[in-house]
């Protein structure tokens, strides 16, 4: 069994109000994902983030146009048309990179982020989703697990909850998919040096079954 685990975040689409209209406006986009970003977690004491993991992807509609994303992605994510324009690929190819980085881990996200990454993203994209829905698993579960109340989970972002846990990453920006992956992790770290959560938890099985 890994003694590691995947964790990750990603960024998509929106538009302002978007959320609040579950991307329901006669203006909204798609909801399709441009940036994803990991961090591969030792399950051994200290439990340190090995390696890190980024990639943006060229957001493209259902008519198989590329999308102009309003500007607001820009100021949430720091990650602008320009950067798109120069670093992004394919959708295809940045989930084959992801899943190669991935490789044999468990992959977890402040939420359900898969189902933008994958289920949004690959069938808006036309293609088959390259890895299967039970490699990933929501962190929110592990910190219950650890003893956080449930209230307390319901309050945290991925961006903004190292204040909670008085912890620091000053260097990782909120918004952008490495940053929140990196404060995930980092909470995730801490809870397992403090011996809240079962290091092996994140490498067991999700569903039953290692399928």
């Amino acid at each position: 069994m890994s003694r590691t685990a995947l964790i990750y975040d990603c960024e998509f689409a929106t538009a302002p109000g978007a959320p609040q209209r579950f991307w329901c406006g006669p203006l909204d986009p798609d909801p399709v994902v441009f940036q994803i970003g990991a961090v591969r977690l030792s399950l051994d004491p200290p439990f340190d983030a090995l390696a890190r993991f980024e990639v943006l992807i060229r957001p493209m509609g259902r008519d198989g146009a590329p999308m102009q994303l309003h500007p607001l992605n820009a100021t949430l994510t720091g990650v602008s048309d320009d950067r798109l324009a120069r670093e992004a690929v394919p959708l295809a190819e940045a989930l084959d990179r992801f899943a190669a980085f991935a490789g044999e881990d468990r992959i977890w996200a402040w939420g359900k982020d898969e189902f933008n990454l994958m289920a949004i993203s690959c069938y808006v994209a036309g293609i088959a989703p390259p890895i299967p829905a039970t490699r990933f698993g929501n962190a929110p579960e592990l910190f219950l697990e650890a003893g956080v109340p449930l209230d307390v989970i319901h309050s945290l972002r991925s961006n903004t909850m190292l204040d909670h846990f008085g912890l620091t990453l000053p260097d990782a920006r909120g918004h952008d998919a490495l940053g929140d992956a990196r404060m995930v992790a980092e909470v995730l770290r801490h809870l397992m040096q403090e011996g809240r959560l079962d290091p092996m938890r994140l490498c067991a099985p999700l569903h039953g079954s290692d399928t």
